[in-house]
């Protein structure tokens, strides 16, 4: 008999060690089921750790995500206007997911979140890993009136409410890196996919995801430097749940401003938190490659390069920054 791997998360404890037979017992199953089950939430990337002579022990404490108590933390006006929250134990990603409900008609500021992703993206088509139950993948539909010309700006305003959302959390030390990642001493912290549907004159829409790295196992397999809350916030740790009631609080109420007032009432909170400006960045654009200094953000949120006296401006979709000597 197969064991539900979120039932299994939910018995072992981060306290203490559960033997093998304690498990097949609660679960009604045999010990060789667990010891399956326990071998393929490992490969997985879940925090359970094999404690010799005793059994098996969480790295840290897991509670599966709930859609009711993740409402339950929201302010109540919120509460009423949030669309549905799906919880997915597994889905291909977040995004994806509410693409397709956007497309299928799904009202208004709709929430899809999942334990874990198997084909969870990054900008520019990059994997984003994503282990099982150890950090938070969330995306958010928000419905605009006007076209998608309109949405110049948008990852940056959603990247300052994701670092007010952290600090909400938190933590300290936090730097915008543009287009869309939030960065703790040059470590990749969180990151932003956005990503619109719709008409260029109206209506549209933009589904705004969102990788937070909370607890990295070891061998997490991420191709740059990152970092986790675990880490930033030490033993002020928060749990998953607060963690998305502070993003989606942060996000919805940016996403109301922008939808009047676009990027600018958000112009100067980024340059407050801009990990680039006055550094020396290579850009990789469809015209080659260059070397210049970051000088912040222009009204549409397109990065500004200087070489000399000569500025160029990039939008997102145009290029890859790397900080010179990261």
């Amino acid at each position: 008999m197969s064991i539900q791997p979120a039932r299994l998360l939910g018995a072992l404890r981060a306290d203490r060690a559960v033997s093998g037979s304690e498990l097949a017992a609660r679960l009604g199953v045999t010990r060789a089921a667990v010891w399956k089950q326990v071998r393929n939430l490992r490969a997985l990337g879940a925090p359970v750790d094999a404690v010799a002579g005793q059994g098996y022990k969480l790295a840290w404490p897991f509670a599966a995500l709930d859609a009711e108590a993740i409402r339950a933390r929201l302010d109540p006006v919120l509460r009423r206007r949030l669309g549905n929250v799906a919880v997915h134990w597994q889905i291909d990603s977040t995004n994806s997911d509410l693409r397709r409900a956007a497309d299928a008609g799904v009202p208004d500021l709709a929430v899809s979140l999942a334990e874990m992703q198997t084909a969870g993206r990054g900008r520019r088509g990059r994997t984003w890993v994503s282990p099982l139950g150890a950090n938070v993948y969330l995306s958010l539909l928000k419905r605009f009136e006007r076209g998608m010309g309109t949405l110049a700006g948008l990852s940056l305003a959603a990247g300052v409410a994701l670092a007010q959302a952290l600090e909400d959390c938190g933590a300290g030390g936090l730097g915008l890196k543009w287009p869309n990642d939030v960065v703790v001493e040059g470590r990749k912290l969180a990151g932003i996919l956005v990503e619109a549907g719709g008409e260029f004159l109206g209506p549209c829409f933009a589904v705004i995801g969102i990788g937070i790295n909370l607890r990295l196992p070891a061998a997490a397999g991420i191709g740059q430097p990152a970092t986790d809350l675990a880490r930033v916030c030490g033993a002020a740790m928060p749990d998953r749940h607060h963690v998305v009631a502070c993003l989606l609080t942060r996000l919805v109420s940016t996403l109301d401003r922008f939808a009047v007032e676009g990027f600018a009432p958000f112009a100067g909170l980024y340059a407050a938190c801009d990990a680039l400006a006055g550094k020396p960045v290579r850009v990789h654009s469809g015209r080659g490659v260059y070397d210049g200094i970051a000088d912040g953000v222009d009204a549409r949120g397109a990065l500004r390069v200087r070489c000399g006296t000569v500025v160029a401006t990039h939008d997102s979709a145009e290029v890859s920054v790397r900080e010179r000597g990261a």
